[in-house]
């Protein structure tokens, strides 16, 4: 009997707790595929006592006997690639059998960095916020048709179309005046992708077909977050790939009508990395007690995180775009303590209410709150306190979706299932 491919993704602007999220459920499947993005990804996982950051492999790889796909629409950093699977190998986790590569994936060059850092310098105040680890320029070398691919390393004219691309980007880098040296890594690229190679490679719409023909259940892991989306987020502020649901047939090669459950992640707040706008965002101690308390500095970049309410009309719209049909709660914990707490309802948008996310909410939103009674210490070995309790219900009765799954701590045995029965009504 085939299978259906499951989706989980970030319902803000990422950062929302995926990775935890993936390795709590992945007992569950075969298969845990990514399906955009890149290592401008951090998908951090706590377990017995241990924090591991998975930038571009699947956070199911730490189980065994699930495989672990990188798809096509992915971009790889080599460099970074290998120096995550050494770390794993440190780790005790042997990546051998249980991680493929999808061989439509396109390499992120030295050249690609060097580009998103001048392009990015010369932007001045209106910087994106990029991570600089060349992922946009990567993606416009994809869709310009210029891309170098997984599969072409196994080309006897690699090093051909490898040069051939580096001659497009030197004459591009002759326009910028901010150029970071490049070809200092450039020696040890060459080094990864050779090591690249020996890692299983695989048609992987095929096999991810093979897979679910099989009836063995694949997960589809997105990375970044719904509003990051390059079609439906906060443009230009946005990442150069499609993270919403749509994204993982594109990604991998499915088909929509194979697509099963979708899990929209999100933090019990609102957090953002980077430029663009963030209709409730605190710059006060409470946002500061967030940021302290939640540890929100970026798992990829470092950069201290911007905090706020939660935003009911983008979660709504992330539910809507997404086709989410059960939302999982990340760092409950983080808001324990507090007496009261706010939650964004709707927004006035020239004088008027409304629930939806408009086209433009760049300084144009006035965000509209409801406050609610804050909640104490959370165990899992308790019962959810009732305040708790009546913050989720908000959040279903607004997106029309149950929350299913709350984090109450960042290690992997802090998360609670909750039983939505009442609520699937």
């Amino acid at each position: 009997m085939s299978a259906r491919v499951d989706v989980l993704l970030g319902a803000q602007w990422g950062d929302e707790g995926k990775g935890k999220v993936v390795d709590v459920i992945t007992p569950g499947y075969a298969v845990i595929a990514r399906f955009q993005g890149g290592p401008n990804a951090g998908h951090t996982l706590l377990f017995e006592g241990r924090k591991h950051v998975l930038h571009t492999i699947p956070s199911g790889i730490f189980r065994e006997g699930v495989m672990n796909l990188v798809g096509n629409g992915v971009v790889i950093d080599p460099v970074i690639f290998l120096k995550e699977v050494d770390a794993l190998a440190k780790a005790g986790v042997d990546v051998k059998d249980r991680l493929l590569i999808g061989r439509r994936a396109h390499l992120i060059l030295p050249t690609h960095r060097a580009l998103d850092a001048a392009s990015e310098a010369e932007k001045g105040k209106e910087k994106i916020g990029s991570t600089l680890k060349g992922i946009g320029p990567t993606y416009m070398d994809k869709t310009g048709r210029n891309g170098f691919r997984v599969g072409d390393l196994e080309r006897a004219d690699m090093m051909d179309r490898y040069r051939a691309l580096v001659r497009k980007h030197e004459r591009l880098l002759a326009g910028h005046e901010h150029v970071i040296d490049w070809k200092a890594y450039e020696g040890e690229w060459l080094d990864a992708v050779q090591r690249l190679r020996t890692i299983t490679l695989v048609d992987s719409e095929h096999w991810l077909d093979e897979q679910l023909n099989a009836g063995r259940k694949v997960l589809a892991e997105g990375a970044q977050g719904t509003l990051l989306d390059i079609d439906f987020g906060t443009y230009p502020f946005v990442t150069s790939s499609n993270t919403i649901t749509a994204g993982a047939c594109t990604g991998l090669g499915v088909p929509p009508t194979r697509i099963g459950r979708v899990i929209g992640i999100f933090k019990a707040y609102c957090t953002r990395v980077g430029s663009g706008p963030f209709p409730t965002e605190l710059n006060d101690e409470v946002g500061e007690r967030i940021r302290q308390a939640g540890h929100e500095f970026g798992s990829t970049t470092g950069r201290a995180r911007r905090c706020g309410w939660l935003d009911l009309p983008a979660l709504k719209y992330a539910v809507m775009i997404n086709g989410v049909s059960e939302l999982a709660m990340m760092k409950a914990d983080v808001l324990s303590g507090m007496d009261t707490i706010r939650v964004c309802t709707h927004y006035k948008v020239n004088g008027r209410l409304t629930d939806r996310l408009p086209y433009d909410i760049t300084g144009t939103v006035e965000p509209v709150y409801a406050d609610l009674p804050g909640w104490g210490a959370l165990s899992v070995s308790e019962a959810l306190p009732a305040s708790l309790e009546a913050y989720i219900r908000r959040i279903e009765e607004a997106t029309g979706v149950p929350v299913k799954l709350v984090s109450l701590g960042p290690d992997r045995a802090e998360t609670l299932m909750r039983d939505t029965a009442a609520v699937a009504g």
